[in-house]
């Protein structure tokens, strides 16, 4: 029984070396293994399964991807003592592990070294050029349009000419702040402005004056629609008019004619009998100049009253 108690208690101790020694690297990872603290060998990179003395010697895990650092936005005035809003990001990786764990020795640590050296970078070169140069990349001639505003004219176009352009400051950047982070291990792959915006100030003037210039813009389309919406109240009077003209003096020719006709009838009808004719008309002088309340003074031969002088007769 007592060999065999030592035999299990051997496995048992065997088992537990082979697991405290043995360890795994994937394809994410790179191991530097130290003993006492001090790196004892060329650091692992190849995935696998590898081993170590148990209790004498560890393995440190770093990412060996690519790793993301996201810088701090700031306020950073341009050449031009524009303020604006800049917040930047960048892409590391490290390529010599050793001294990644010699000098900043975990991630956290290498992320506060990327804001010392980065930022500083960041606000040197924004501030070394024009507002024009942070935000374009060329010179490429802008296809937007919008109505009201017109193009900017030849003259002006000089001011907003660019020499260099956001990509060239972003490569001038990664150039000044890589030798700065090489000695930690560290490579740092691209850098580039997430953002860039005017200070609340400066955003809130830009945004009136765009208000005021689209007022402008709307009030010269107000005045552009008013003028039109008159000319077309003038053309429409003038037809109007033009269409009553015409209307009244066909109406008028009709009534020439129609009278014209009528007194033509009339004419005809009272020529075959004159006295019958003069009749009728005396008749419309009574009708017309004797009412209710008319009062007429004429001799008693006067002709207008022959016919009625006539009646009293018979």
């Amino acid at each position: 029984m007592k060999n065999r108690d030592i035999i299990l208690i051997g496995c048992i101790i065997a088992i537990v070396i082979t697991l405290g020694s043995a360890f795994i690297v994937d394809e994410t990872e790179q191991v530097v293994l130290t003993q006492f603290g001090k790196v004892i060998r060329s650091p692992i990179k190849e995935p696998g399964i590898y081993f170590k003395l148990p209790l004498l010697q560890e393995a440190n895990y770093f990412p060996k991807n690519l790793l993301q650092w996201d810088g701090n936005p700031g306020q950073v005035p341009t050449l031009d003592k524009t303020y604006l809003w800049v917040d930047t990001f960048a892409r590391w990786k490290i390529v010599d592990p050793i001294k990644f764990f010699q000098t900043v020795n975990n991630i956290s640590s290498a992320l506060g070294r990327l804001d010392d050296i980065i930022d500083p970078a960041v606000r040197n070169f924004i501030t070394s050029y024009k507002l024009i140069e942070t935000v374009r990349e060329s010179n490429r001639k802008l296809d937007t349009f919008e109505p009201g505003i017109e193009k900017i004219e030849q003259e002006s176009q000089p001011s907003l000419t660019i020499s260099a352009g956001r990509e060239v400051i972003m490569k001038k950047i990664l150039e000044q702040a890589q030798p700065k982070l090489a000695q930690f291990g560290i490579e740092l792959v691209d850098v580039k402005i997430k953002r860039i915006n005017y200070v609340r100030e400066v955003r809130e003037s830009v945004y009136g004056r765009m208000i005021a210039e689209r007022k402008q813009i709307a009030e010269k389309f107000r005045s552009e629609g008013h003028g039109e919406a008159q000319k077309i109240i003038g053309e429409k009077e003038r037809d109007l008019k033009q269409i009553t003209s015409e209307a009244y003096k066909k109406a008028q020719e009709i009534k020439g004619k129609a009278d014209a006709e009528a007194t033509k009838i009339y004419a005809k009808a009272f020529g075959a009998d004159p006295a019958f004719y003069s009749f009728v008309k005396t008749l419309e002088v009574y009708n017309n100049s004797l009412g209710k309340d008319s009062s007429l003074v004429l001799s008693t031969d006067s002709e207008l009253f022959k016919y009625l002088k006539g009646y009293q007769k018979k």
